[in-house]
């Protein structure tokens, strides 16, 4: 039945703003995390990337986390000499890491996993009332 399919495709939906979810966490918890001697690297921000997927069994078309990846941005500088990890001139790298950027990510997979939560919540109504009128 199509409904059972929509359902599918929309729980597949859940699954990977999910892991958007779990990633951008992530990425806020890090936010400040510099490196602790001079010469590392501090943490850099991670980004999802999603796929097409063909779940042949259903014969429908999901989506799916392709790669976690990190993102090739440069680190922010910032004079800091008395730091554990500034360099010979001073400097501190920071992480590349923009707070505001993922607080809109994180909004935007929570309306993207609740419209999918919608759907999947109407597909389930339409079904049920499919059941009580083939029993009536």
């Amino acid at each position: 039945m199509d409904l059972y399919k929509s359902m599918a495709v929309s729980a597949a939906g859940m699954k990977v703003q999910g892991t958007r979810l779990k990633v951008i966490a992530e990425n806020l918890a890090n936010a400040n995390t510099t490196a602790e001697t001079p010469g590392d690297l501090p943490y850099r921000r991670k980004v999802v990337t999603f796929q097409n997927a063909l779940d042949r069994q259903a014969g429908i078309e999901t989506v799916r986390v392709a790669k976690i990846d990190v993102d090739k941005k440069d680190f922010e500088r910032r004079y800091d000499p008395s730091h554990p990890s500034a360099d010979a001139d001073g400097y501190v790298l920071l992480p590349n890491v923009n707070t505001v950027v993922e607080a809109m990510d994180m909004r935007e997979a929570q309306r993207s996993y609740e419209a999918n939560l919608s759907a999947i919540d109407s597909a389930r109504q339409m079904l049920s009332r499919t059941i009580d009128i083939l029993r009536g």
